[in-house]
């Protein structure tokens, strides 16, 4: 466990308020606004109580670990693969570890820290959504720091990076979701780099550049939990009508009412699978040295160029992510359902269409779960999920789609379309959820690469948590 998690938040406090590029920021932010500057290390001073955690071992290790490994296995089985020969056994003991992570839930930060419990423990940056009892305290106890997503004040920012330059300087894990928030549409979002950057200022004192290391990391759902939600906000975003407040609240209420009566039935059952692929560390000294031999330092250029090159390495990393992303039964049966065009589809057809998939799938070395499980097992696991959530309904020896719930299905296929192959494009054209500009293009980015010292991923292992 990184020991700088236990300091103490005064002594934090007191670092900060006397780090010269804070004071710096302080004194311009007071003859900007006019300001006493009593006054502004005061608002300093609250901006370290926002944003700072108070770790505490117990909270993470009994209590998050108890209740994480609880309503995990309630909901799903989870399945857990490290892609490549190249793990956390082949970080230096001093690396200064990120791990880079898509972002499909908020069960995400449960579910990615339950299958590291062991190895790390991770401190989050969580966005504004968790600024609420009892949610602040307990992902402050976990060790997250807070973010403001859309907070553009120069002196928070000043302080924010100089928290994180702070930890990641004393070797601090932490997890990022380069994404920014949620996916709406099921698709992988363009990458923001204001923490990453951060991070990688770090690497200005040679004494750090060589610890450094990025992992990415990819998450999928055979159910995720807010995704109604989640495609409501799309639908709102794009300008349509949704249904009165009234209406979603009693949906809640009648949604908790009837998984009540299961659980005390006793005839709950878990969403299927939530699963992890953990990529291989990418050292960023090889990235930076590879600038250098081009005749340029990244710390050198201005501001607009350091951070187009920072945008590069994120967008090289949202693509490694979105290369290893788990191929789950609910996402391989809604591609195949939408890449058939048709509202009624025969049991046969559809299996096939699955097995085809699969297929591909494997010859691509994606991150199929159960590969080599029998095709009619896997869909019968989908199919229980699809007809839960009135996706599909019996029809005569087939299935019919039913319309209402298109845009789930094109939720989950949109997860990994950019991984099938000869069918993406199928798969993209009957896409019924809204055209969106800030979805990332996974294959526009085939020109930007990182050295090859950096990274290897060629074979792959595996295990599964039970």
């Amino acid at each position: 466990m990184d020991r700088f998690k236990l300091a103490d938040r005064n002594s934090i406090r007191e670092t900060l308020l006397r780090d010269p590029v804070v004071a710096t920021a302080v004194a311009l932010h007071a003859q900007e606004n006019d300001l006493e500057t009593a006054a502004v290390l005061a608002k300093v001073s609250r901006y370290v109580d926002e944003i700072v955690p108070f770790f505490n071992i117990l909270a993470y290790y009994r209590f998050g670990y108890f209740v994480s490994r609880t309503l995990l296995n309630m909901f799903y089985k989870v399945s857990a693969d490290q892609h490549g020969t190249r793990g956390s056994s082949a970080l230096p003991k001093n690396a200064i570890v990120v791990y880079l992570m898509n972002h499909r839930s908020n069960a995400d930060y449960v579910l990615v820290g339950y299958v590291l419990t062991g190895r790390v423990a991770i401190s989050y940056a969580v966005g504004e959504w968790a600024r609420a009892f009892p949610l602040e305290y307990l992902f402050k106890s976990f060790g997250s720091y807070f973010v403001r997503r859309k907070f553009r004040e120069p002196l928070y920012h000043t302080v924010l990076e100089r928290y994180v330059q702070l930890i990641t300087r004393n070797g601090v894990t932490q997890g990022i979701f380069p994404e920014g928030g949620l996916t709406r549409d099921g698709k992988l979002r363009p990458a923001k780099i204001g923490l990453l950057d951060y991070i990688i200022g770090v690497a200005r004192d040679d004494a750090y550049r060589d610890r450094i290391c990025l992992v990415p990391v990819a998450i999928n759902y055979d159910r995720v939990l807010e995704d109604r939600s989640l495609l409501r906000e799309l639908a709102v975003a794009k300008g349509e009508r949704t249904s009165p407040r009234r209406v979603q609240m009693y949906e809640v209420a009648r949604y908790l009412w009837w998984n009540a009566g299961r659980i005390v039935f006793r005839r709950w059952k878990r969403y299927g699978r939530a699963a992890v692929t953990i990529g291989e560390p990418v050292a960023l000294a090889p990235w930076l040295a590879e600038h250098e031999r081009k005749g340029e330092s990244l710390f050198d250029l201005s501001r607009h160029e350091r951070l187009a090159r920072v945008q590069s390495l994120c967008d090289s990393m949202m693509s490694r992510i979105g290369a290893i992303i788990p191929v789950t039964p609910v996402p391989l049966a809604c591609a195949a359902i939408q890449s058939l065009d048709s509202d009624f589809i025969p049991r046969a057809r559809l299996i096939e269409r699955m097995a085809e998939m699969r297929d591909v799938l494997v010859e691509l070395n994606a991150r199929v779960i159960r590969a080599e499980g029998d095709i009619e097992e896997i869909f019968d696991r989908a199919l229980r999920m699809l007809i839960m959530r009135r996706m599909l309904v019996r029809s005569g020896d087939g299935f019919a789609v039913l319309p209402g719930n298109r845009g789930l299905i094109s939720y989950y296929a949109n997860s990994i379309a950019h991984l099938v192959g000869p069918f993406e494009e199928g798969v993209r054209k009957r896409d019924t959820l809204p055209a969106t500009e800030s979805s990332f293009n996974l294959f526009s980015l085939s020109s930007v690469s990182l050295p090859s010292s950096a990274i290897q991923t060629n074979s792959q292992s595996s295990r599964e948590t039970k």
